[in-house]
């Protein structure tokens, strides 16, 4: 059985029909609908309809598929990267469904040339670019003692370079402008390695590195060009049944796991709104506060869990094909095989979303306490005094 129909418990079940079976592509309005229909209308979609220029690698599957809806509901014209054109021209038509319009180019974000190559594409059929989202990736799990160096180089390559070579592009167009976002979609590993990911940890801790130092250079050269990271928990995303593996069982992703729609929310709005950094679901504020407080009980704890949590009860048999070095064929949408577990809704990102809002609530409240209170001490105060009279 492969890990690709693997459900997210000890039995196992195909893609829903609307996931993208390679044999069965699914009808985009339905992909659509399914995805709204799972809380996209939440308090933080206030964007109204624009005709901005995005750009979102890694479009055509997970958070990147997810990211490239949700722009298309803002109006967004979209330039799609990816290595897979066949999900990259469902994905297309998935925007031109939303009343939107498109580009898809079939790109591996490892070759500078390329990526630089697609986005004078994306800026000659659609106009200037105003936000660039970096989101492809590749992984291996395996331990540091099998891993092939080239295994190593590809990662850094993809899920690093990757990253730099889409900023590079991004401001080659944004810096003369002087507008425009970038946004690094990151993850809670960026600070808390664990074991088994070494060389993707590597490389998330590497994109933290370089956006910081991006940023500074914003920063000294006051450039209106903004760049935000976001730190993403653990997502049900396909990556789980075609990334590269050495594990005993099938790959997953570390509970508690969130819908890619609820990252591809953080995302648009991160590109209204001025954040340097958004942590996205309690279990990344947790590792990243833990590894900030204790490091050293970090490492015990993920010495004791981190294995076993990676990891199904079903055995892989090694014999499914893995994306580190070629596309998977066929359309596998933006949701992996565990829908059953993974939570569509986050209340610490709702909070942190609207936390100005709550702030000037709670400040109202208090403030209405305070008067109410010496309303009533008033009155009190008044009604003893001409009692004792």
């Amino acid at each position: 059985m492969s890990c690709r129909s693997l459900k997210s418990g000890p039995k196992c079940k195909r893609y829903s029909s609307w996931r993208g079976l390679a044999t069965e592509p699914p009808r985009p309005t339905a992909v659509v609908q399914a995805a709204i229909a799972r809380g996209t209308a939440c308090a933080n979609h206030g964007a109204m309809k624009t005709s901005r220029v995005v750009v979102i690698t890694g479009a055509s599957a997970g958070v990147g598929r997810a990211t490239v809806r949700e722009f298309a509901r803002t109006g967004a014209k979209l330039g799609l990267l990816a290595r897979n054109a066949e999900a990259l021209a469902n994905a297309k038509r998935e925007v031109e469904d939303l009343g939107s319009r498109a580009v898809a180019i079939p790109t591996d974000v490892a070759d500078a040339q390329a990526v630089e190559l697609a986005a004078a594409r994306v800026e000659a059929e659609l106009g200037p670019i105003e936000i660039w989202v970096n989101v492809a990736m590749v992984s291996v799990f395996s331990p540091v003692r099998l891993m092939l160096a080239e295994e190593y180089r590809r990662v850094t390559e993809v899920t690093y370079l990757g990253y730099v070579f889409g900023t590079q592009s991004a401001l080659k167009r944004m810096l003369p402008r002087n507008r425009g976002v970038i946004i690094q979609v990151g993850s809670a590993l960026a600070y808390r390695s664990i074991p088994l990911q070494s060389a993707y940890c590597a490389a998330k801790h590497a994109i933290l590195g370089f956006t910081e130092s991006l940023r500074t250079e914003l920063l000294h050269d006051r450039s209106r060009v903004r760049v935000t990271m976001l730190e993403l928990p653990a997502v049900n995303t396909p990556q789980f049944g075609w990334v590269k593996s050495r594990l005993p069982n099938c790959p997953q992703p570390v509970p508690p796991i969130y819908q890619p729609e609820v990252i591809a929310r953080a995302i648009e709005w991160s590109s209204r709104h001025k954040r340097r950094e958004l942590y996205v679901g309690f279990p990344a504020v947790k590792a990243i506060v833990a590894e900030r407080l204790s490091p050293h009980v970090g490492d015990l704890y993920l010495a004791r869990t981190g294995y076993k949590s990676q990891q199904t009860s079903q055995p892989d048999s090694h014999h499914r094909p893995d994306n580190l070095w070629h596309t998977v064929p066929g359309d596998h949408g933006a949701h992996g095989a565990f829908d059953s577990r993974a939570r569509a809704f986050s209340i610490q990102l709702w909070l942190n979303l609207n936390r100005r809002t709550l702030l000037f609530t709670t400040t109202a409240a208090a403030l209405l306490m305070m008067g109410a209170r010496k309303l009533i001490r008033g009155w009190t105060a008044g009604y003893s005094s001409s009692a004792r009279s």
